[in-house]
Formats: C-alpha cells, sequence, structure tokens
C-alpha cells in the first residue's frame, strides 16, 4: 500500500517564530505505512550510490539515518552538536537557520578514508547542517555520495547552498 506522504505532514503556523511555518513529520514517524514507505525511498536511493555509512546530524537526522541504516545493513555515523561525543572528534560550524551559530562533530574513528557516506536529515531548509556534517566528512577523508531528505524547504535554497560545496546526488521526498 502507497500512501501520499504530504497526509503524515502537519503545517503549524508561526512556530517556531512569527511568519514561519513548522513542517512536523512526527504524524509520518508515528504511522508505521508511511515511516517505512519514506525509509524505504531512501533506501532505494542509497542502494544506487553504494554507500558504506549513512550519516545523519542531530537531532531528527538520527530519526531518518538509524532506520535507513539497518535497513540496508550498513553503519550510521550521529553529527552531534558540539560537546556531546566523549573521544576525539572532527569539527564543523555553521549558520542555524535563525540566527547564531552552532557546531557539529564526529568521532576521528567514525568514518575512514575513502567510504562513501550518505548524509540524510528530515528537512532541507538552509543547508548549513548539511554542509557542516558534509564538512567534517571530507575532513575525515569520507566521500559524500549524496544527500537525502523527508523535506525540502525550497524557498530557502538549502539545495544550491548544497550544491555550491560540490554536486551530489540529491533526494528530496517532498518539497514545500
Amino acid at each position: 500500500m502507497t500512501v501520499d506522504l504530504h497526509d503524515y505532514v502537519a503545517t503549524v503556523e508561526n512556530f517556531p517564530e512569527q511568519g514561519v511555518n513548522f513542517r512536523d513529520i512526527s504524524p509520518l514517524m508515528g504511522d508505521g505505512v508511511a515511516y517505512k514507505q519514506a525509509v524505504d525511498a531512501i533506501a532505494d536511493f542509497a542502494k544506487q550510490l553504494d554507500v558504506a555509512l549513512i550519516a545523519g546530524p542531530e537531532s531528527r537526522g538520527f530519526i531518518v539515518g538509524s532506520p535507513l541504516a539497518y535497513t540496508l545493513g550498513i553503519g550510521f555515523v550521529p553529527a552531534r552538536k558540539g560537546g556531546k561525543l566523549p573521544r576525539k572528534a572532527v569539527s564543523a560550524s555553521y549558520t542555524l537557520e535563525y540566527g547564531g551559530v552552532n557546531e557539529l562533530e564526529i568521532h576521528e574513528d567514525a568514518i575512514k578514508p575513502g567510504q562513501r557516506v550518505l548524509i540524510v536529515d528530515d528537512l532541507l531548509a538552509t543547508g548549513g547542517t548539511i554542509n557542516a556534517t558534509r564538512e567534517i566528512i571530507e575532513k575525515l577523508g569520507g566521500i559524500v555520495a549524496g544527500v537525502a531528505f523527508i523535506i525540502e524547504l525550497e524557498d530557502l535554497h538549502g539545495r544550491e547552498k548544497i550544491m555550491e560545496a560540490g554536486e551530489v546526488p540529491f533526494l528530496a521526498l517532498m518539497e514545500y
């Protein structure tokens, strides 16, 4: 059975600030059929890219990346917020969508040189989080094989910012 994933996205107006329409995938994750369909669609994309690892930024990248890695039978690499990892890590900073700066980090031994990595997240906004994750993967010698999202917010031009760092295969299951 195939469902329209748009039916499982709640729009919350004026959140987290006035004039912003927040796209909430909680209903999608709460429905086994819709969640599986989304993960399976990204898995089909990943299989074409011959990836060795899935990487996802904290925290909603974990929600997409963990079941995806499990489905593919490969490892998952969390890109954690700065200061959260217990061992030596490599980091990169990025500008937040609503102002300010944040940092992501990945353990230095999580990715071997030459490993192909698919970066996944629930939603693509400005591309800052993905580009920071990409920067870390590349510092570690990994190859970003592609990027995938459940939702892309087209008006924020995140796709263009990702491609400015270098063309990679791209998948968004839904655009708003």
